[in-house]
């Protein structure tokens, strides 16, 4: 006995579907607007009524995208009495979402010529070039109030600074631009990241500027400073923030005690210097060091041995303050993640863009991360005493 193969066109069916969606929310919206059009004269089409308040003349046919795919609203129009929707705004052509869609694509790295293809692809018409470009104009502008937004977390007992160098494209030549980045965490435990600004590089004057920009939006009751040995960072922090304390990076120490190690005796190296921060207070550390120093002469690592010897005081900065902080406080990796975030989607944006935009797009990318860590639990910190 035969069977019959019923086969499917996977493409014609998805079509129709994606048709009937679009018809229904089209039929939707246009009935929706008739009823606002007979809300506002108090009277249906057609209808004899002493409470009317205007006349029907017509209606005029208006395109809107959708995520659905393109709509045509059929627009009402009123005598004796103006006609205003709230279902869509005036001279709005795109649904919100999309609108979002469209930038989020071009932050994203996705090509002018490549955010066309997809539009057409996903919603069946085309968005120019122009477009793209007053939508992010609109974007930049609420990137620029939340990068100067005040910061009203109270007090920042503890901030994270760090500088990312981007290889960026201006007028056609390439130039290595430094974006200094900050993240503190509040009175209440949560991180927060505070902002970021371009610096060309992390010179004193660039990191200055920083510091009192961040002071001026809020930035307050500082006392740890944690981030990489950088003079002119270490200078500002001393100008801008004198009552605050230095805290290097125990994982900037350990490479930069790394970069002198043979590759054969770099983990011997590691477990000795993990040892150090790894005792019940300062003083033992110190002696630990002392110890450990010792050790790497007689390894004949006599330029380690300086380096740690020379370095390792303002690694143990950290043993100032609560015992149950000293993980999260004594490395900057909470900033080296994000810059490995930042740098991923913010490359990919300049490979053949200008400069100018990129503070913009870099504190659009913050925003994303800062998203992220809102939804994240506290560190469990508190304000110290110390």
């Amino acid at each position: 006995m035969s069977e019959k193969i019923v086969q499917l066109n996977e493409e014609v069916i998805k079509g129709q579907i994606k048709e009937l969606v679009r018809g229904s929310v089209e039929e939707t919206l246009n009935e929706l607007l008739e009823k606002e059009a007979e809300s506002l004269t108090q009277a249906a089409r057609y209808e004899r009524s002493e409470a009317r308040q205007g006349y029907r003349s017509g209606h005029y046919d208006r395109n809107l995208t959708t995520t659905s795919g393109d709509v045509t609203l059929h627009m009402p129009r009123l005598k004796g009495v103006s006609f205003e929707t709230a279902i869509i705004e005036r001279y709005r052509r795109r649904e919100s979402s999309v609108e979002e869609a469209l930038i989020e694509m071009y932050l994203a790295g996705v090509s002018v010529r490549r955010v066309e293809d997809i539009t057409e692809a996903l919603w069946g018409s085309k968005v120019s070039p122009a477009t793209i470009s007053e939508l992010n104009k609109k974007a930049y502008v609420h990137i620029e109030d939340w990068r100067n937004r005040p910061l009203q977390g109270g007090r920042y007992p503890y901030v994270y600074v760090d500088g990312i160098y981007l290889r960026r494209n201006w007028g056609g030549e390439y130039e290595n631009v430094a974006i200094l980045v900050a993240i503190a965490v509040n009175e209440d435990g949560f991180r927060e990241v505070l902002g970021a600004a371009e610096g060309m590089k992390e010179d004193k004057a660039s990191w200055v500027s920083f510091f009192q920009w961040l002071r001026g939006r809020g930035l307050d009751g500082v006392k740890l400073i944690v981030g990489d040995k950088c003079m002119g960072m270490l200078e500002a922090v001393g100008e801008v923030f004198p009552d605050a304390k230095y805290q290097r990076c125990t994982v900037h120490f350990y490479r930069n005690v790394f970069s002198v190690v043979p590759k054969s005796k770099v983990k011997i190296v590691a477990k000795m210097l993990k040892a150090i921060h790894a005792q019940e207070s300062k003083k033992a550390s110190r002696e630990k060091a002392k110890a450990v120093v010792a050790e790497l002469r007689a390894m004949k690592l006599k330029e380690a041995a300086k380096k740690v010897e020379d370095g390792i005081e303002e690694t143990l900065t950290y043993c100032d303050f609560p015992s149950e902080h000293w993980t999260r406080i004594r490395t900057n990796n909470v900033i080296e993640r994000l810059n490995r975030e930042i740098r991923r989607g913010v490359d990919e944006f300049y490979q053949h863009r200008e400069i100018r935009e990129s503070g913009a797009v870099f504190a659009a990318e913050l925003r994303v991360f800062e998203i992220d860590f809102a939804k994240s639990p506290p560190c469990k910190f508190a304000v110290c005493d110390c």
